[in-house]
């Protein structure tokens, strides 16, 4: 099975312990991925439902594991945790889904294609396993080309990690093609890529094909849209993911930037140490760096007001993020991305 091969219409999504606020790929692939959610596994929510925790996507039983969930064409690793690792008490409901058949799909950096125990279950019983963080072998270093494309290239990128950089482009995607644009998303982390069903797994990638690794993407795809959005990664003042935001930054040549940021955060997430500069800083750190490769500019904002409890307070927050930005700004889940889709078309 592929991602892209048109057999992937039903899957459950693992997401213990973390639905929603703390599972990424699995709220990610409820939005946005066009197959359909049987059901989401996760222990401690177990008989509840996923319309009691977010809306605007099709609802679907909460369950506590794979025993419970019925015919469907994939079992998806819905969480990413710091580190990719593989949490040894998911290992039965993979091996359920992989003694019915079951394909496992997951983004961790730990390869379930290379357990040995999933390798034999996947054998004995006609199921795949695909790890979608598993780069091309062939990728190599960036030739330095990505502004020769016919696209425009816009970048989402951000204050920190989980700052809402792949929901930002894939709203960016829906709003310009609702104007009639043609667009394109450009994946580089394992949530979009499931989403798309192709891509590039950036944070994967040996370090000097990083810039090479976006940039392939773009060249593929630069002919077969007016506007592609890349999905950014990281923050550019992360002290882990310092250097994958760089080689996107490099790889892809923007023309125009999105700085996207969550409402209140002060720290770096995990890094509590390590604050959070002045929005002001951060447009002048990015379009800096950009600036020797290729001229790119921060035009707009997109800021993530979830954890404001009213609308009123959300907007005070936008209008005060755009000040501070110097650009118009939004929250694009709770409102719409209208007005920071204009400013980049």
């Amino acid at each position: 099975m592929s991602l892209t091969d048109g057999d992937l219409s039903r899957v459950a999504v693992l997401a213990h312990e973390k639905f929603p606020d703390r599972a990424k790929t699995a709220t990610g692939i409820m939005r946005y991925a066009d197959y359909e959610v049987a059901a989401v596994l996760d222990r401690d929510r177990a008989g509840e439902r996923v319309a009691d925790h977010l809306n605007g996507v099709s609802d679907a039983p909460i369950v506590e594991s794979m025993t419970e969930v019925g015919d469907v064409d994939a079992l998806i690793i819905g969480i990413a945790p710091i580190g990719g690792g593989f949490d040894e008490s998911w290992r039965p409901d993979v091996r359920n889904a992989l003694e019915r058949g079951i394909d496992v799909i997951a983004g961790l950096h730990y390869f379930l294609s290379e357990d040995e125990e999933f390798v034999d279950l996947a054998a004995e019983h006609g199921a795949e396993l695909v790890d979608v963080r598993k780069p091309d072998p062939d990728l190599t270093v960036s030739q330095g080309v990505a502004d020769e494309i016919e696209a425009d290239v816009v970048l989402t990128v951000g204050t920190d990690c989980s700052a809402g950089k792949m929901t930002t482009t894939l709203e960016l995607v829906e709003a310009a093609r609702d104007r009639g644009v043609d667009a394109g998303f450009v994946p580089t982390g394992q949530t979009g890529i499931m989403i798309a069903g192709w891509g590039n797994p950036i944070d994967r990638v040996v370090s000097d094909f990083t810039a090479g690794a976006v940039e392939e993407m773009l060249v593929e795809k630069g002919d077969e849209h007016d506007v592609l959005f890349v999905e950014g990664q990281g923050s550019i003042v992360h002290p882990a993911y310092s250097a994958v935001t760089c080689g996107i930054l490099h790889g892809s040549m923007p023309d125009r930037m999105v700085l996207c940021h969550v409402a209140g955060r002060e720290a770096i997430h995990g890094y509590e140490d390590t604050a959070i500069p002045a929005v002001e800083t951060y447009v002048d750190l990015y379009e800096d760096l950009a600036r020797p490769v290729h001229d790119g500019e921060v035009v707009a904002g997109s800021i993530n007001t979830k954890g404001l409890d009213s609308d009123a307070a959300a907007r005070e927050a936008v209008e005060s993020y755009a000040d501070a930005l110097g650009g118009p700004a939004t929250d694009p889940i709770r409102f719409d991305a209208d007005e920071i889709v204009e400013a980049l078309l």
